[in-house]
Order: C-alpha cells, then sequence, then structure tokens
C-alpha cells in the first residue's frame, strides 16, 4: 500500500455522510487531521470551506500529497473511490469486481442516503407532523432495507465476498435504523451484516470520532440549527 507522511486533512461532521469518511481513512491506517465543520452554526458556508466544497456540504478532503501536489476532494462517493484508487485497498482493481462496488456505493448516495434522510427528518424534525412524508420516506427506507437483505443473501459484503467502500458509505446510514422506523429483526441478512461490520475495530474507531461534539449541537432541540441546515436557498 502507498504510504502517507503528511496526514490528510478531513473536514468534516459525524453525521452518516461524514462517518464514511472517518472509517475509511481508520481502516486505511493513514495519518490524517479532523477539521470540525459545524453545520448547525454554519461553518459550511465559510469561504475557506466552500473553496474546497462548493456544494456547501461536507465530508471534503485536502490531500497534501495527491497527484501532482496538493488536491481536494469533496462529496463522499468521490473520497472513498479516491482514497481506495490511491492506496489501492477496499476498492477492488479487476473491473468486474469494481463494478459491482460501484453498483452498491452509487445505490447508496442516491438512494439509501437520500431516502433514510428524509425519513429522519419527517419522523424526527419536521415542526409538523405529516402523515403522508412520514409514510413515503418510512416505506421507502423499509423496501430499500429489503433490497441489501436480498443481496447480502448469497453475498457476504455488499460489493461481493470482500469487505469494500461499499460497505462502509451504507453503514452509517443503517446505525440509526430505529430513527428511521426500521426493525433489523425483519431483515435477517442485513442483520447479520450489520452486526459484523459495527465489530470491526476502524468502524468502530471511525464512529467514535467528534462524538463529543455531536452531543453538543443536539439537533433535536437546536431550532436555530434546525433553521440553518432545513431552510437554504441558492447562494451567491
Amino acid at each position: 500500500m502507498q504510504t502517507q507522511n503528511e496526514p490528510i486533512q478531513l473536514h468534516y461532521w459525524p453525521t452518516p455522510n461524514g462517518w464514511k469518511i472517518s472509517i475509511m481513512l481508520e481502516e486505511l491506517g493513514v495519518p490524517y487531521e479532523v477539521h470540525y465543520v459545524n453545520i448547525g452554526a454554519g461553518d459550511q458556508f465559510k469561504p475557506e470551506f466552500l473553496a474546497i466544497a462548493p456544494n456547501n456540504r461536507m465530508p471534503a478532503i485536502v490531500d497534501p500529497e495527491g497527484p501532482g501536489g496538493s488536491i481536494s476532494v469533496f462529496e463522499s462517493g468521490a473520497i472513498l473511490q479516491y482514497l481506495g484508487r490511491k492506496f489501492g485497498k477496499f476498492y477492488p482493481s479487476e473491473e468486474r469486481a469494481r463494478v459491482a462496488v460501484e453498483e452498491w456505493l452509487f445505490w447508496q448516495v442516491g438512494g439509501l442516503g437520500p431516502m433514510a434522510g428524509q425519513a429522519h427528518h419527517f419522523r424526527n424534525y419536521a415542526p409538523e407532523k405529516i402523515a403522508y412524508g412520514i409514510d413515503r420516506y418510512t416505506n421507502e427506507v423499509n423496501r430499500l432495507y429489503g433490497v441489501m437483505d436480498r443481496r447480502l443473501e448469497n453475498n457476504r459484503y455488499l460489493g461481493g465476498a470482500e469487505y469494500s467502500i461499499a460497505d462502509m458509505a451504507s453503514i452509517g446510514w443503517v446505525k440509526p435504523y430505529r430513527d428511521q422506523g426500521q426493525d433489523l429483526e425483519e431483515f435477517p441478512q442485513l442483520k447479520r451484516w450489520f452486526e459484523e461490520i459495527m465489530a470491526r475495530p476502524a468502524v468502530i474507531r471511525g464512529l467514535e470520532v467528534g462524538k463529543a461534539e455531536r452531543e453538543k449541537l443536539n439537533l433535536a432541540a437546536n431550532k436555530d440549527a434546525q433553521a440553518m441546515l432545513f431552510g437554504q436557498r441558492a447562494r451567491r
């Protein structure tokens, strides 16, 4: 595996998207330093952060030892692919295996994450309990859990036989399954996968990064932070 001398800068807040990258960096065992982006305080709109993450969303990384010099990467899926290519781990080089991992990585990015996020919002943060929104997204997450469960019937991991960035991308979104109105007992293969991934030492460490900062925010009770996160429109 390629060595890393200078630490990778991880611009991060402890959420399911942020956890993807803290887990990957812990799995790789490369040096990194955390720069907290307090999304409840509006750090994501600071010019210095927008310079590396124009979508004003974390996570983002700056790798001082990138190709030809320092490189910044935003969007969690792109970061996982970049790190997997650079260090040659958790992202297979053989094309058929790589396609399988990419399918499930993008399935998470385009499906599981957004739908689980909406379920969280309507179930836990929306100022009005809108039954249609709660049912719509709770049911869709249930469907997606079923997709995972079927995939895992004949595959140890989402990408196939080997643990990969696809698993790292999804685990943080399954972790708060109760807040999504789900019961893992309905999905035995997903439950088996979940328990195995959650027991990995690097996953445990990755999920601990910034835990105290997350607890300070208490988003459920912080109306100012909710307004910051849930009322955004275009900025120039």
